[in-house]
């Protein structure tokens, strides 16, 4: 068994002795063997040591659990990342803060060049439920390689995720608990897709339940492991803008898309942008541009194309061609959503993929006209 995990394993359960203490003592004594080797004269290597922690090292009655924990990682292959592996985070490595072990399942790259999280509340909006689609589907187009992070949780986390498998893109979903379980249980499916398009990952061992105090720990490793942050929806208070509020502590840039103002779930993103804490984003270029990102532009669709070679319309993609065909200067769209009675924040979406199978042109002045 290999000793370096057995013993970082060990010192992350330590009683008394915490994640700030664990770092200064790894960096004094260089590894987490060194330190259980020579406990006994550990106050020559950190001579601030408490004899509290002295006597916990000492006496660790927690190698046992933590040799079964390492069996059950091996048996479900569950890997478990210390600092110093080269498939640890490089990113969330050099935060102060980062977990002295992970425990990862799936096929991600946890370094690969681009990494963003999106996260948001967890009563998502349909308009905060379309900007998921549209946002990641744009991304996708311009810069497929981008790993996209959340937590798996309700709302915008859960639609982040969908979308990036619906588009073909990496997504890893960081949780609250140990990898023996899913929370919320109703996302079981999707989890188990992203096991082989993305990942799951923890600091937290088996048998952890999703307390809440554990939600609000891993938001750190959410914004750590990425290059920004990005909100889609946040009332004034919550989960995402406390990733956010860490985001700006690591320095990593953050985003936040505006919302209607009024909207309860637009609160907390029309604030960031407000008060300069995040940069207002519209789109997926805009994000990598923001990021000097090199990308492919999105192509413009084709004049003249046969709109007879999309026949798998849906019935509201129909109806919006309809009304389309009858004005062939075109429409505004609120007089398409007069006109089709389609709520303006799903026609929005609509749209928007009617504009990727190249149907119609988006306009000046929320136009919209058949190509």
């Amino acid at each position: 068994m290999n000793e370096e995990l057995l013993y970082t394993m060990a010192l992350t359960r330590l009683p008394g002795l915490g994640l700030i203490g664990a770092h200064r003592l790894m960096e004094a004594a260089g590894s987490a063997t060194r330190i259980f080797r020579e406990a006994k004269n550990l106050k020559d290597i950190v001579p601030d040591v408490s004899q509290k922690v002295i006597d916990a090292i000492v006496n660790c009655d927690v190698l046992r659990l933590c040799e079964a924990e390492i069996r059950f990682a091996e048996k479900n292959s569950i890997r478990c990342l210390t600092l110093n592996d080269e498939d640890y985070p490089s990113r969330l490595r050099e935060c102060d803060d980062a977990p002295l072990l992970l425990f990862y399942r799936g096929s991600a790259d946890l370094n690969s060049l681009h990494i963003i999280n999106m996260v948001g509340t967890r009563h998502a909006t349909e308009y905060g439920k379309d900007i998921c689609m549209r946002f990641i589907n744009e991304l996708h187009e311009i810069l497929p390689d981008v790993l996209i992070v959340s937590g798996l949780a309700y709302g915008i986390d859960i639609n982040a995720h969908r979308a990036a498998l619906q588009y073909g893109m990496d997504t890893v979903g960081v949780l609250a608990h140990g990898l023996d379980r899913i929370y919320p249980a109703v996302h079981r499916r999707t989890a188990a897709e992203m096991l082989t398009h993305g990942g799951l990952i923890t600091e937290y061992p088996s048998g952890t339940n999703p307390d809440r105090q554990n939600f609000i720990k891993r938001n750190r490793i959410i914004a750590g492991m990425s290059d920004a942050t990005i909100v889609v929806e946040s009332a004034a208070k919550g989960g995402a803008l406390i990733t956010a509020d860490i985001a700006e502590s690591y320095n990593r840039d953050c985003f936040a898309f505006p919302g209607r103002i009024g909207d309860e779930f637009s609160i907390g993103c029309n604030t960031l942008i407000r008060n300069n804490r995040a940069i207002l984003l519209q789109s997926a270029e805009e994000l990598v541009k923001a990021m000097n990102w090199d990308y492919t532009p999105a192509s413009t669709p084709r004049e003249g194309i046969q709109r007879q070679l999309f026949p798998d319309l849906t019935a509201d993609e129909a109806l919006v061609m309809s009304q389309l065909e009858k004005n062939p200067d075109g429409l505004q769209i609120n007089t398409l959503v007069v006109n089709t009675n389609i709520p303006i924040n799903k026609i929005t979406g609509i749209l928007f993929e009617m504009e990727m199978k190249g149907i119609i042109h988006a306009l000046a002045g929320g136009m919209y006209k058949l190509v």
